[in-house]
């Protein structure tokens, strides 16, 4: 009996062991160590090193590294880089909402009404793919241009007796460019959205007496939502820093916050204030993807929280 209680008080004072790295865990950390220090090379580093730019100054090849709100004072109070940031903002918000208003009924049709042969469908929408981003630019050039195919269209119908100049090296030919380069990837996520909705649902509403109009308002689209935004999201993200597209079609009209980054980079060789634009433009696009990403949870849960 004593031995027994003193082998049980001796157990009862031992340190408890550390729970030891499983065989699964260990396997784990080891399949996800060279992506992770992959993206902590290729995407975590770079960001820390504009970010670290932003806050010092440079005066032609000499680099100053005293810390300095300089570089932001003047990003945010200059009114060229004000309406170089406003002009992206509004293109890109047009681009969102036109290129996701027009994805929609595809994404729709492809959904509701083409019953075989899905996966060749959404085959043929990636077949912008297959062409350059760059050459695709080109040919809206040759598509919108004052002798394009647009204008020579129009003339022959009789439609026009001179070309049209709204269409070109504008706005208006950024927002054409863009929302036909990235439609493919406002399709997707709605129509994926739209495949997981219930059609006992629908079903049921119209049971209950609801008409086409009133399923799609009160059924169908808040079901969509979530995809909706997953759209806006992947659309407005990546077209605020566009600027490709607003060089070549853009006109002096259209040239984006981008454009302006990219001059400070290079000809204004003031690579500290372009950092500045950057990171303000990054903070910028990621509030208003915030709020989105609260909107997409607020249609997923239900309940706004």
């Amino acid at each position: 009996m004593t031995m027994v209680a003193s082998s049980t008080s001796v157990a009862s004072t031992a340190k408890p062991q550390k729970p030891r790295l499983n065989k699964d865990g260990a396997s784990g950390l080891t399949l996800i160590s060279p992506p992770l220090l992959y993206a902590l090379l290729m995407l975590a580093a770079p960001l820390l090193m504009v970010i670290t730019f932003s806050f010092w100054t440079q005066n032609y090849l000499d680099i100053d590294r005293t810390l300095t709100l300089k570089n932001y004072a003047e990003a945010w109070t200059d009114p060229l880089y004000r309406l170089l940031m406003l002009r992206s903002l509004a293109i890109s918000g047009v681009v969102t909402v036109v290129t996701v208003l027009l994805a929609f009924p595809i994404a729709y049709y492809l959904s509701f009404r083409v019953t075989k042969h899905k996966a060749l469908w959404i085959f043929l929408i990636t077949i912008p793919f297959w062409t350059s981003y760059l050459l695709r630019v080109f040919l809206w050039k040759v598509i919108l241009g004052y002798n394009g195919v647009f204008n020579s269209g129009l003339k022959m119908l009789g439609l026009i007796t001179e070309p049209l100049t709204f269409i070109l090296y504008n706005a208006n030919a950024v927002v054409i460019a863009l929302a036909h380069a990235w439609a493919p990837f406002a399709i997707l996520p709605i129509f994926i959205s739209l495949e997981k909705i219930d059609r006992s649902l629908l079903e049921a509403a119209e049971d209950l007496g609801d008409g086409p109009v009133r399923r799609f308002f009160r059924v169908t689209l808040p079901l969509a939502m979530p995809g909706v935004i997953a759209a806006t999201l992947i659309v407005f993200i990546p077209t605020v820093g566009d600027f490709v597209t607003p060089k070549l079609v853009g006109g002096n009209d259209g040239l984006m916050i981008a454009n302006m980054i990219q001059v400070q980079f290079g000809k204004a060789n003031n690579a500290p204030l372009g950092a500045a634009l950057a990171i303000s433009a990054m903070l910028i696009v990621a509030l208003i993807s915030f709020v989105f990403i609260w909107l997409n949870r607020r249609f997923t849960t239900g309940d706004g929280k």
